[in-house]
Parts: structure tokens; sequence; C-alpha cells
């Protein structure tokens, strides 16, 4: 289970994953979904929490030159953010998309407690469906 929760903080994380793959592989060799869509629940939004620090750390050079924002474009998306961007939390789970959103949850300054009830749905339920997805399809290879 260690190393499930392993792979699924560094999917999460701006490297490459596929902690979908890795819950199903474990779903086969112990089959008790309640405590691995825990763990890798668990994993997924820490890392993604991870991503939003960063985001929030990434802030702090907003007044160098090289930052990719000016600050007018920074208000502007933030007043975005405010308004859309806390739903868009629930694709935190999609590939190519998902990181970045995480990283301006972070940029933006959502709340934590909002920002871990997001990601806790959206990861949760993505691990709901391949579990469910797992026990349909693989029960009868495992």
């Amino acid at each position: 289970m260690l190393s499930l929760f392993l792979v699924a903080l560094a999917s999460a994380s701006l490297l490459p994953g596929g902690s979908e793959v890795w819950l199903a592989r474990q779903w086969c060799q112990e089959p008790a979904p309640l405590a691995l869509w825990a763990v890798a629940t668990a994993g997924n939004t820490l890392g993604s929490l991870i991503n939003v620090a960063l985001g929030r750390y990434a802030r702090h050079f907003q007044g160098r030159r090289w930052f990719p924002a000016s600050p007018q474009g920074l208000a502007r998306g933030e007043r975005w953010y405010r308004r859309f961007g806390e739903w868009s939390l629930l694709l935190a789970w999609a590939p190519v998309v998902g990181d970045p959103l995480t990283v301006l949850a972070g940029v933006f300054r959502l709340a934590w407690w909002r920002t871990t009830l997001w990601l806790l749905v959206a990861k949760g339920g993505r691990y709901a469906l391949v579990l469910w997805l797992a026990d349909a399809w693989l029960a009868p290879y495992c």
C-alpha cells in the first residue's frame, strides 16, 4: 500500500505518472477496495496540495522581470478564478490540465480547506471509478 501512496503522490505532482494502472494492479493482488481507495485518494490529494503550495510560493516572484504574468494579467486572472476557477478543480484528475489547475489554485490563493475539499471530491471520484472498472473488467483475469 505504501507503493500505491507514493505512486499516487508522484502522479499528482508535475511529474508524469500512472496511478490508475498501479491501483488496478494493487486491486488484483489484494482486493480491499476501500483501503486502496483511501490510500490512493490521500496520496494523490497530497500531491496536488504540493502543487498548490508551489503555486502560492511562485506568487512571491511576481515582481521579477521573468515572471510570466503582468500585474494586470494576474489581477484579471484572479478575478476570473474567483468566479469560475474553484469549480475547475473538479478536473484536477485530468491529464495535462489537472496539474496546472492545482498550481493556479495556489497562485490565486484559494483557501486551503476549499482546495482540499474540491481535490478530495475529484480524486476520490476518479479512484472510485477506477476500482469499479477494475472490479467489472479485471476480476476474471486477476
